[in-house]
């Protein structure tokens, strides 16, 4: 039952906060957007996602959390700290236990509108730091928007050093691509894609995986949420077939 109490906190949280300024929300879960928190404002995120046992697995998955706070530098730069990852896991044997994995430091820079310019951009940094874990990504971020529309790309290198010694590497090549509809100025609709490359020991390349789904994002004032349900569409085993994710956040 306790896996639902911190989304159902975080909704009751949203929900019950005054009206302000409008929020710069995500349209995506998967995608980020090149736009980024305007200057002296601050952004809280909290992150569920849920990932399906992989293929001939048993027991209830995996759920991830990231509790992120977003501050505006300037009106170009956005730094974020996302104070805890942890997840909660359930073996072969059913039984349930919670684990941290990392806290992390991230950084992006806008470079040109998604509006005014004929294509926005941004660069994206991101550090994790765990027990015996260290994690670089770095992303280019495209998007464009037109009218209702707002198409976003990212394409993602990733690299991580695990062990005591930090002997263990493993990378990832990674692209996302978000489109987006806007309904009503409190409602858009859209699809997500992720495609994703492991590369163990950066020496080979792995088969390549594809997950695509729909999403949605509500709006209310200064608090959105924002939904993308996955589902694999190449016949990896090793992979889970379906995940989801829920990002909750609430500007100030």
């Amino acid at each position: 039952m306790h896996r639902f109490v911190f989304p159902s906190f975080c909704a009751a949280v949203l929900l019950a906060l005054p009206p302000s300024a409008l929020s710069t929300e995500r349209h995506f879960t998967y995608t980020y957007e090149v736009t980024t928190t305007p200057k002296g404002a601050l952004e809280v995120e909290n992150w569920v996602t849920w990932t399906a046992p992989k293929r001939h697995s048993s027991g209830a998955g995996e759920f991830d959390f990231r509790h992120e706070f977003e501050y505006g530098l300037t009106d170009r730069l956005q730094v974020s700290l996302y104070v805890a990852d942890w997840s909660i896991l359930d073996d072969a044997t059913h039984r349930r236990s919670t684990r941290y994995t990392d806290s992390a430091v991230e950084a992006i820079y806008n470079l040109t509108s998604p509006a005014a310019d004929f294509l926005g951009s941004a660069l994206y940094g991101e550090v994790r730091v765990g027990d015996e874990l260290l994690e670089l990504e770095g992303k280019l971020l495209l998007q464009k928007n037109i009218g209702p529309f707002i198409a976003a790309y990212n394409l993602i290198v990733e690299g991580a050093w695990e062990g005591r010694h930090f002997d263990e590497r493993e990378g990832e090549f990674a692209q996302s691509l978000g489109i987006s509809y806007e309904i009503v100025p409190q409602l858009t609709v859209g699809a997500e894609l992720l495609h994703e490359i492991d590369l163990p020991d950066w020496s080979r390349a792995e088969p390549s995986v594809v997950w695509a789904g729909p999403n949605a994002s509500f709006r209310h004032a200064n608090w959105y949420a924002t939904l993308t349900p996955l589902f694999q569409l190449t016949d990896r085993s090793d992979e889970p077939d379906f995940q989801t994710r829920l990002i909750l956040g609430v500007q100030f």
